[in-house]
């Protein structure tokens, strides 16, 4: 199988039933997850120097690594998501 990351935009706070139906993706996809990382404020680090990233609707708010046979599959069990704004998914390259 091959790796996903699943990286989800859009920050606001959730109702009772976003984490409710969260809980229940998360539950469902158990069985394809790698790892889940949830994120909150940041910086962005360029050459024109630092600025600060505060949770909003642009914000990068959550990490999923997820096993799946295909692109396809992954953009599947992606769609199942009760996300914000929206979710990009990206095959991890092996080396």
């Amino acid at each position: 199988m091959k790796k996903f990351v699943f990286l989800s935009y859009g920050f606001k706070t959730p109702t009772p039933e976003v984490m409710v139906a969260w809980g229940k993706w998360f539950g469902s996809i158990k069985g394809n997850t790698v790892e889940m990382i949830g994120l909150g404020n940041g910086r962005e680090i360029s050459n024109a120097g630092t600025k600060d990233l505060p949770l909003g609707l642009e914000s990068i708010t959550g990490i999923v690594i997820v096993k799946a046979e295909s692109l396809d599959e992954a953009e599947k069990i992606a769609r199942s998501n009760p996300y914000i704004a929206s979710i990009r998914v990206y095959e991890v390259r092996e080396h």
